[in-house]
């Protein structure tokens, strides 16, 4: 497993290669390596055409990454990008510390947020599948973090067979648990369909405030902090909204861009509450600068996960925050056809939380597949 990110100051690399948004993402990645507990101590950026196939910055960049990492004395890179097994490998041996790629950050912060038992399970498969992707020749590391497993291979089996086996072993020994637990939500599932349980999921990009929106339609107390994946697990509560009238509303894990393909396998179980709901409600934080990418990115994840087919309605959040000048009233956006197309509200107020409900419950009573266009603007 990765052993988890410490406090101690760190060196984020991120360059940029022609797409938009560098300063952006520049930003989100401060604020994924805050939530993982450490800070940053100094930024290496600058523009190239292309990864260097050797080290992913190209020579010139190394030294500027050494620099940085002798001035400041960090023992931890980390790479906004995703490096391969070698080119991890090859940095380490340059730099002299620790190096991480982007999705080792965000597998890191899932161990640490990790609460239920069933999401420890699913964060300790991510990170098993992931590091079998990082088993090269010549990488020793394994050994250090191991411990005193004292597993000793057979005549003439090598280090790197040996690690295989035992990570494959550890990898068929979680899968199995996490179908026990699997088949415990599917009963779940099959109970609320045969009781005709009309079923809510809340998606969206991490830290645009879908629990605040659940806690303020169930009167939950789900964990909730400014900051990227705050909560990992799955709540559903029931919700009424008048006239005999309820619905399952469900509580996701927040989306992200690059979101690590091993992670999405694993809280498959998770995310089966979205795939089999009936209406997804699409938070999206209104005032970011990128809140198109966003949408984009989440519905790539719905996508992968074969949940692009079901209803959304986009849910433009934190109207609070934006500026007087362009500020936003609540309300309902309809189509041309008088379908609604999103909601602007503030969660965290309780501003538009009636027009939530009275769009779901107008859902419930005439569903239709042409509620589920995901605006791009507001």
């Amino acid at each position: 497993m990765i052993p988890a990110v410490d406090r101690n100051p760190t060196v984020l690399v991120g360059l940029d290669f022609g797409k938009p948004y560098y300063l952006e993402d520049l930003e989100e990645a401060r604020e994924l390596i805050s939530s993982a507990g450490a800070r940053v101590a100094a930024v290496v950026g600058g523009k190239r055409a292309k990864p260097d196939a050797a080290t992913y910055a190209g020579k010139g960049k190394v030294d500027e990454i050494l620099d940085a990492v002798q001035e400041h004395g960090v023992q931890l890179v980390i790479f906004n990008h995703r490096l391969s097994p070698i080119q991890i490998r090859n940095l380490q041996q340059v730099l002299g510390v620790r190096v991480m790629d982007r999705t080792d950050l965000i597998l890191d912060i899932f161990a640490q947020r990790a609460r239920s038992h069933e999401g420890k399970l699913q964060v300790e498969l991510a990170q098993l599948q992931h590091l079998m992707t990082r088993l090269v020749r010549g990488w020793t590391h394994l050994e250090r973090q191991r411990g005193g497993i004292g597993v000793r291979g057979g005549p003439g089996e090598t280090q790197l067979e040996i690690d295989r086996r035992l990570i494959g072993d550890r990898v068929k020994m979680v899968k199995e648990r996490l179908r026990k637990v699997a088949r415990q939500h599917d009963t779940q599932r099959n109970a609320r369909r045969r009781n005709s349980t009309f079923s809510v999921s809340i998606v969206g990009y991490t830290n645009a405030g879908k629990s605040t929106l659940f806690n303020r339609l169930t009167r939950a107390q789900t964990y909730v902090a400014d900051q990227l994946f705050a909560t990992l697990d799955t709540t559903t509560r029931k919700v009424f909204l008048g006239d005999d009238c309820s619905v399952t509303l469900s509580d996701t894990v927040g989306f992200i861009r690059e979101l690590p393909h091993t992670l999405v396998a694993a809280f498959r179980a998770t995310l089966e509450e979205t795939i089999e709901a009936d209406l997804l409600l699409h938070v999206v934080d209104a005032s970011h600068p990128r809140r198109a990418q966003q949408i984009e990115d989440v519905n790539a994840v719905l996508a992968e996960i074969g949940a692009s087919r079901i209803p959304q309605i986009v849910v433009y959040n934190k109207i609070d925050l934006i500026p007087a000048s362009s500020a936003l009233d609540t309300g309902v956006g309809r189509d041309e056809y008088g379908k609604i197309k999103y909601l602007r509200v503030s969660a965290l107020n309780g501003l538009g939380m009636e027009q939530v409900r009275a769009a779901v419950r107008e859902f419930v009573d005439a569903p239709s597949p042409g509620i589920g266009a995901a605006a791009s603007s507001m």
